[in-house]
């Protein structure tokens, strides 16, 4: 493990391959209390932080991080279609737990591009173009708050969806620059994360109560029905795409970045 202290004063921690590999081994059948201590530990309190969307795994990252440490750093990144409701939970949770929630946003220029060349409803075009949205609205946003961090914490499941089977709950993100991925939900079942929330009294968005499983941007995300999976309502007009906006894999073969230039080249300018 090499640690280093920048001209501020900051430690910063980095793990090699190795040792990743050994941290994945050791914390893979932890609780996830443990896993989430051992990253909050770690690194310095400004290099590591929670990123979350809202959803149920993430409120219980959430809480359980806010339980170590309630000034445990917490980010997100409001792309500008958020639904209310999750607006409305961002509110909840700040007066909830007394945190100070980050929130990033896309760059505007970008997004005026983006909009100027393809238009506003882009992202039910093809399936390259949705990929081209994710990435101004999500990734690029994301991946400034990354360059600044050796390490985030994300409330990513092995049972969520097929690209997400393999994730160890300590790793390195070599998407994003070799920094530690922390997944301390990776081995729960959905039944065992709605059980934390509902014993521990942590607030949720709304629109898991009207058959939502899966809350994204609000165009491109619906309710269920009983017995789908529980991502079948994000871009549902789409046929055999991945089901990821590119914030937490490569998208099939590469890095999103490269997969979108095979894809699409630069469709913002």
């Amino acid at each position: 493990m090499a640690v280093d202290v920048t001209s501020v004063g900051e430690r910063r921690v980095m793990l090699d391959e190795w040792e990743a590999g050994e941290l994945g081994v050791e914390y893979d059948d932890r609780e996830p209390q443990e896993v989430l201590g051992w990253a909050l530990e770690t690194f310095a309190p400004s290099r590591i932080a929670v990123c979350t969307s809202f959803q149920i795994d993430g409120m219980a990252i959430l809480d359980m991080a806010w339980r170590i440490d309630p000034n445990v750093r917490v980010f997100t990144v409001d792309t500008g279609k958020m639904p209310a409701e999750t607006h409305e939970l961002i509110r909840r949770v700040r007066d909830t737990y007394g945190m100070d929630v980050e929130i990033h946003h896309p760059d505007a220029v970008d997004v005026a591009s983006m909009v100027g060349t393809h238009g506003e409803e882009l992202y039910t075009t093809s399936v390259p173009l949705r990929l081209t949205c994710c990435d101004v609205r999500k990734v690029r946003p994301l991946v400034k708050v990354l360059h600044g961090l050796d390490g985030w914490v994300t409330g990513l499941r092995r049972d969520q969806w097929a690209t997400r089977s393999n994730i160890r709950k300590i790793e390195l993100d070599h998407d994003h620059g070799g920094i530690v991925k922390v997944n301390p939900l990776a081995d729960w079942t959905e039944d065992e994360v709605w059980d934390y929330v509902r014993d521990n009294g942590v607030p949720y968005n709304g629109l898991y109560d009207k058959n939502y499983q899966s809350i994204g941007c609000a165009p491109c995300t619906r309710p269920v029905e009983p017995g789908q999976d529980s991502r079948a309502g994000r871009w549902w007009w789409e046929k055999g795409a991945p089901k990821e906006c590119g914030m937490h894999c490569a998208i099939e073969t590469g890095g999103f970045e490269h997969e979108l230039e095979v894809l699409v080249g630069d469709a913002t300018h």
